[in-house]
């Protein structure tokens, strides 16, 4: 909780300066018929002690359960001066840099976040960030269908496997906008989005495929080939990806024989703590061929005439800069906040720390599945590749199973049936750097009671 330092004394004489007797005389300007003289309903206000006891009975009545949930956001760990730093009033207050005079600290971040996520993705230019994971993607069909002009369909491809969420919101969004999304088959061994299932499309006109690496069920995709199918017929690619993981896999800027076109994703594992689902921040990279349809806007560097570096905004063809019928969006919010403290994150780990937080949490993962497969009735339903989450199929409802972990303290992962009815009772689980053996025992024996107590399907 702030502190707030001004006594009574202190209002009183800050007011007399300025010339007004009280504190509402500062709303004068405020028609009486709109001004209320309370609120009924609510209670009376608490002091510093009060307060801080409500909202600690208030967290307590959250538990503090060992989450092995992910499916889109990573509980990893987060460094304390990452906040620490993010939280000076310099960024936690700082507004839209457009005086570029007056933020070159901010301007100067962004361009530091801009150069990182381009090195990240292997792209050659980032914008200054998103809303999240899932508008970015539609975001991305919406630049595909600007930046490609050849295609006239406004059709895209998305697989099966792709994360639900960011489907729904892509539909939502850019199916007003003309765009149509057809679902692209996934194999039933391996969970890949199948190559078989893109041939009835080749010689059509396609705007763009959509790859999202690694794909809902945690498999790793074969990004080279759907790369290469997808630039043979002529459409782009919108490489959707877990930026944590890029540190030990193969940027989407090295896909196949060209590369992605379009590079979107959630920047939540970047040092944004979970926070009850959000606020998060999606990021976007591309080839400098396409940054004029690129939504949102760049920071640029520059020199004075004294030859100083400095720092402005380059490109900002959004609703707020122009004309809204010429804007390359009208919704691509940017996060500010949490983009700077991903900017922090990478800068006090490194290429080196990132890549030790990727390799751990996949390890990790391969620890669990090992260990809850053990259990009776429980076996891993794809056998391909993977990241840190992998899909379990049980013989009997996880339904109940979920409920009993959650009694013993335990957040069990994710239950599949409403996104994925056709694989059965499944469940997806995720472990990242955050976990220990010890954690991961305590699953696997709680999983294996929780299963016996079950009914059978």
């Amino acid at each position: 909780m702030p502190f707030i330092p001004h006594t009574p004394t202190d209002i009183d004489e800050m007011l007399k300066v300025i010339g007004v007797a009280n504190v509402d005389d500062l709303f004068d300007e405020i028609p009486a018929a709109l001004r209320v003289s309370g609120l009924p309903g609510i209670p009376e206000g608490l002091n510093e002690m009060q307060i801080g006891r409500l909202m600690s009975e208030r967290a307590r009545q959250d538990g503090r359960p060992l989450s092995f949930l992910g499916a889109g956001a990573y509980e990893h760990h987060i460094p304390s001066a990452v906040w620490a730093i993010t939280t000076r009033g310099e960024f936690y207050s700082a507004y839209t840099p457009y005086q570029a005079e007056a933020s070159q600290g901010t301007l100067q971040l962004i361009y530091e976040y801009q150069t990182m996520m381009a090195s990240l993705t292997g792209m050659q230019v980032s914008n200054a960030s998103l809303y999240d994971g899932g508008s970015a993607v539609a975001e991305a069909a919406l630049m595909a269908a600007r930046a490609h002009r050849r295609s006239k369909s406004l059709r895209v491809l998305v697989p099966q496997a792709l994360h639900p969420n960011y489907r729904k919101v892509a539909i939502s969004t850019a199916g007003n906008q003309g765009m149509r999304f057809e679902e692209i088959a996934y194999q039933r061994e391996s969970g890949q989005m199948d190559l078989a299932a893109l041939k009835p499309f080749e010689g059509q006109d396609i705007t763009a495929l959509v790859i999202q690496q690694p794909n809902f069920f945690g498999v790793l995709e074969d990004v080279d080939a759907l790369t290469d199918w997808a630039h043979s017929q002529g459409a782009f690619v919108i490489a959707v990806v877990n930026p944590t993981s890029l540190a030990i896999l193969k940027p989407p800027g090295e896909w196949g024989t060209k590369g992605a076109d379009i590079v979107v994703g959630d920047g939540q594992p970047l040092g944004v703590p979970l926070s009850s689902g959000g606020p998060y921040f999606g990021f976007m990279t591309t080839r400098m061929d396409y940054v004029r349809s690129m939504p949102g806007r760049i920071v640029g560097r520059t020199v004075d005439l004294d030859g100083k570096q400095g720092f402005t905004l380059t490109l900002q063809a959004r609703e707020q800069h122009i004309r809204r019928g010429k804007a390359t969006s009208n919704i691509c919010t940017n996060q500010g906040l949490l983009m700077t403290a991903a900017t922090i994150y990478l800068s006090l780990m490194g290429p080196v720390g990132l890549a030790r937080v990727a390799e751990a949490s996949h390890q990790r993962a391969q620890e669990l599945v090992a260990a809850l497969t053990r259990v009776k009735g429980v076996r891993l339903a794809f056998g391909g590749p993977r990241f840190h989450e992998a899909v379990l199929q049980f013989d009997r409802p996880v339904g109940p199973i979920l409920r009993e972990l959650e009694a013993q303290g335990l957040q069990g992962g994710l239950d599949l049936a409403e996104f994925h009815p056709e694989l059965g009772p499944a469940l997806l689980v995720c472990a990242t750097e955050t976990k220990t053996a010890a954690d991961i025992e305590r699953y696997a024996l709680a999983l294996g009671e929780a299963v016996r107590n079950a009914r059978a399907a």
